[in-house]
């Protein structure tokens, strides 16, 4: 079971082939416009699959999209006020829980040091469903351990030492043995898209730990596949169970 999760950085009708090469069961797809709207802009790779999406604007949301004999459902009670974290019951050959994150990490006059986040508070709106089976948490969490404040309850690894606490753990640092918060990897070229400028890793798949040890196979996206040549300002993560 293949599973892709990727910042898209819009115009996904335009990148579908690119993201298909990744040969995804599941994918993950931050800031994608809604299936209706790459249908009708001509997007026929991604037509006929099992989607989900959430978000305000039609054009810019967070997508899940299924292959393979693979099926989505959204699991209720949903909670569409956490933006954007989307709760999703996966059916087929490997049925599991999968919570899509492009994680909005701030809001309108409330200081980061009080907010908890959209994030960490889904981890108590849908521990009922974290809890009833296998769950895989993954997307564009926009969140590092670097930023992190003494004291905040924004902090990445709040949210870290949560899922530790129930058996869950980063596929990326189980495969790289690399600190939280020294990761040698970027998934995002920030602002101006160049290898040499600001860079950070932002990007994430939790998974249960008695999956990270049936890890098949791990990949982070290259500069040049990704971003160098104008696709996105992130890179997938890929990650084979």
């Amino acid at each position: 079971m293949r599973l892709v999760f990727w910042n898209c950085n819009m115009a996904l009708h335009r990148k579908s082939e690119a993201l298909l090469s990744e040969r995804p069961d599941i994918a993950v797809i931050s800031e994608c416009a809604h299936p209706e709207i790459l249908a009708k802009r001509g997007d026929t790779a991604l037509s006929g699959c099992s989607a989900l999406w959430m978000g305000t604007n039609p054009n810019k949301g967070l997508g899940v999209f299924a292959f393979n004999g693979y099926t989505v459902t959204r699991f209720e009670p949903f909670y569409p006020t956490l933006r954007f974290i989307l709760p999703v019951r996966v059916d087929g050959p490997r049925p599991f829980n999968l919570i899509a994150v492009w994680a909005q990490n701030a809001s309108a006059g409330v200081t980061r040091k009080h907010q908890s986040g959209p994030l960490r508070r889904a981890f108590s709106k849908y521990r009922q469903f974290i809890n009833s089976g296998p769950t895989v948490i993954g997307g564009d969490w926009n969140s590092n351990k670097i930023w992190d404040k003494p004291g905040w309850r924004i902090n990445h690894m709040a949210k870290v030492d949560i899922l530790d606490g129930i058996g869950i753990g980063s596929a990326y640092h189980a495969v790289t043995g690399e600190p939280q918060g020294e990761e040698k990897t970027p998934t995002h070229y920030w602002r101006d898209r160049r290898i040499d400028g600001p860079t950070y890793h932002i990007d994430f798949v939790f998974a249960p730990n008695a999956w990270l040890e049936e890890i098949k196979a791990f990949s982070v996206g290259t500069f040049d596949d990704w971003v160098g040549n104008g696709l996105s300002d992130h890179v997938p993560i890929t990650v084979e169970f």
